[in-house]
């Protein structure tokens, strides 16, 4: 290994070995399942309705719309809106930080 790459290896260790950069992890990891959970519990908490309560998802909203069909269209939409809560959080917080970890790497 050349002293340039043998330096770089050295300080992308050192970074990876950071309380910096495993803070940063341990937030990703807090986000990701937080979120997993709230798709987790949105999905099969339908599933578990429909397994347990049929009646009441056959009850009519409209002339031909059922709450089960209203229900099953806000488990999609809120599925979205959890992908982009965690876009947006990855955009304003972690890829910054990820940059700046960056350069803070090709800087020493």
């Amino acid at each position: 290994m050349t002293d340039g790459r043998a330096s770089e290896a050295q300080s992308a260790h050192a970074l990876l070995a950071s309380a910096e950069f495993r803070r940063l992890v341990r937030k990703r990891w807090r986000v990701s399942l937080l979120l997993t959970l709230a798709l987790f519990v949105l999905y099969y908490g339908f599933i578990l309705l429909v397994a347990v309560n049929r009646p009441l998802l056959a009850m009519r909203v409209g002339e031909v719309t059922t709450l089960g069909i209203v229900l099953g269209i806000a488990v999609l939409v809120l599925a979205w809106v959890l992908t982009a809560v965690y876009v947006v959080w990855a955009n304003r917080q972690y890829d910054p930080e990820v940059e700046r970890l960056r350069r803070q790497l090709r800087s020493e």
